[in-house]
C-alpha cells in the first residue's frame, strides 16, 4: 500500500510518500517541504534518495501546496508514482483530538466535525491539520484518509494523572484537563526501545524523553501512557526552545503587571521568548547554547544545567510513578544529538541503577545505540523517531480493515 503523509502547519507542510507492505516493510519513496504558505512567494524542497529539488512559487493556500506537492509526485524528472490513483491512502498528523479521539481515525463527516470543535483547544495547528484533510478530499476525492492524533496515546492516562487541581466545574464546562503532545513520538520509540533493549512492552516500565525544540517526557508503563510532562497545552513541562515550561502561574500576572502587558503579550513572552533562549540570550537551538557555553558563556551554560536538571526532575519523578524503571530514552534533535544533554541528565541517576559509557554516549549522534553499560540496572538507550512511519503504518492497517 502506498501512503502519502501529510502534515500540515499554519504556513507549512511536511510529506513523505512510503510503500507500506507491512508495519516493519516498507520502502521511503520520496519526501519534502512545503514552505512560505500564504506569502507572497512560497518555497517547496522534494527529496527522492540522494536527488533534491527546490523551488520557488506562489503558494497561497494548504490546497495550491499539496497540488503542487502531487504533480511533483507524477511528473517525468522528479516524480515517484505513475499517477495519482498509485497513492492508496493519506495520513495526516493531526494535534489535538481531545478526549473525543482515544486513537487514529478514518475520516469521514463525523470525524471533520470533531476536530473543528477541537480548534478551541489548538487554535495553531488544528485548523492547518483540517485545512490539508480537506484539501485532499478536493484534490483526491474518494481516497481513504486517516488521522493520526498527537494526543491519542497519552488517554490511557488515568484521571488522577489528567486532572489539574483547579475547580472541577472547568473541566466539566470547558475540558481543562492534561492531555499531553508528541503522542507519535513517545508510542513509536517506547515500543522500539523495548526491542532494542530486549524487553517485553506488555511487562516493561520506560521513560522516553522527546527533546527538541518543543519538549515532552512520558512514563509508559506495559506499552501504555500513564503520566506525560506537557499538559493542556504543549506549553508545560521542561524549558523548551522558546518556551518556559512549567512556571509559578502567579508569576504571570505579576509581570504583566509590571510591564503593562496585554494576554496577547503575555502569550508572546511565554511561548517565544523564554526556554534557553530566554535564559541563555543566545540562543534557542541547543547546538549554538553548548558552543556559547564552551566558549565560557555563563548564561548559556545555566541554560544547559536547567535544561538537563528539569529533565532529570521529572525522569526521577516518573521512576516513582512507575514503581522503577527498566529503559531510558532519549529522541528528538536534542535527544538524539546531544551527547551533554544526556550526560548531565543521567549524571546523579546512579541511584536507580544508571550508569553510562561516557565514550559511547560521545560518540552517539541520531542513530539507534545503547549508551548505558552492559551492568546497568536500567537500560539507557537513543532510539531514532519516525513520528511519519506511526502515521503510515495507522494508516494503513485502518484502510486495511475497511476492506475486511
Amino acid at each position: 500500500m502506498i501512503v502519502l503523509v501529510l502534515n500540515c502547519g499554519s504556513s507549512s507542510l511536511k510529506y513523505q510518500v512510503l510503500d507500506m507492505k507491512s508495519d516493519n516493510d516498507f520502502t521511503l519513496m520520496a519526501k519534502g517541504l512545503v514552505e512560505r504558505i500564504g506569502e507572497k512567494v512560497g518555497a517547496l524542497t522534494h527529496k527522492v534518495g540522494d536527488g533534491k529539488y527546490s523551488v520557488e512559487m506562489p503558494i497561497p493556500d494548504h490546497t495550491v501546496g499539496i497540488k503542487a506537492v502531487l504533480d511533483l509526485l507524477v511528473s517525468k524528472e522528479h516524480g515517484v508514482l505513475k499517477s495519482l490513483s498509485d497513492i492508496d491512502a493519506v495520513g495526516h498528523r493531526v494535534a489535538h483530538g481531545g478526549e473525543y479521539f482515544k486513537g487514529s481515525a478514518l475520516v469521514d463527516d463525523t470525524t471533520e466535525a470533531e476536530i473543528e470543535k477541537l480548534c478551541v483547544l489548538a487554535p495553531l495547528h488544528n485548523p492547518a491539520n483540517l485545512l490539508g484533510v480537506r484539501a485532499v478530499k478536493e484534490l483526491m476525492p474518494g481516497t481513504p484518509q486517516v488521522t493520526v492524533f498527537d494526543t491519542a496515546f497519552h488517554q490511557t492516562m488515568p484521571d488522577y494523572a489528567y486532572i489539574y487541581p483547579l475547580p472541577y466545574e472547568y473541566y466539566e464546562k470547558y475540558s481543562v484537563r492534561r492531555y499531553g503532545f508528541h503522542g507519535s513520538s513517545h508510542k513509536f520509540v517506547s515500543k522500539r526501545a523495548a526491542e532494542f533493549a530486549g524487553l517485553e512492552l506488555e511487562n516493561s516500565k520506560i521513560i522516553t524523553c522527546h527533546l527538541g525544540n518543543g519538549s515532552s517526557i512520558t512514563a509508559v508503563k506495559d506499552g501504555k501512557c500513564i503520566d506525560t510532562s506537557m499538559g493542556f497545552t504543549p506549553q508545560e513541562g521542561v524549558p523548551m526552545g522558546t518556551r518556559s515550561g512549567a512556571i509559578d502561574p502567579t508569576i504571570i500576572p505579576f509581570i504583566a503587571g509590571k510591564e503593562g502587558f496585554g494576554p496577547a503579550d503575555v502569550e508572546k513572552m511565554l511561548n517565544k521568548k523564554s526556554g534557553l533562549l530566554g535564559i541563555s540570550g543566545v540562543s534557542s537551538d541547543c547546538r549554538d547554547i553548548e558552543e556559547a557555553a564552551a566558549n565560557g558563556n555563563v548564561r548559556a551554560s545555566l541554560a544547559q544545567n536547567i535544561l538537563a536538571y528539569s529533565i532529570k526532575k521529572i525522569v526521577g519523578s516518573y521512576a516513582a510513578a512507575l514503581g522503577g524503571v527498566d529503559c531510558i530514552v532519549f529522541t528528538g534533535g536534542i535527544g538524539e544529538n546531544s551527547a551533554p544533554t544526556r550526560r548531565d541528565v543521567c549524571d546523579g541517576l546512579e541511584f536507580l541503577g544508571v550508569k553510562i559509557n561516557q565514550e559511547v554516549n560521545d560518540a552517539t549522534h541520531g542513530k539507534d545505540t545503547m549508551i548505558s553499560t552492559p551492568d546497568s540496572k536500567v537500560k539507557v538507550c537513543v532510539i531514532a523517531t519516525n513520528e511519519e512511519l506511526v502515521i503510515a503504518r495507522d494508516t494503513m492497517n485502518i484502510v486495511n480493515n475497511l476492506k475486511k
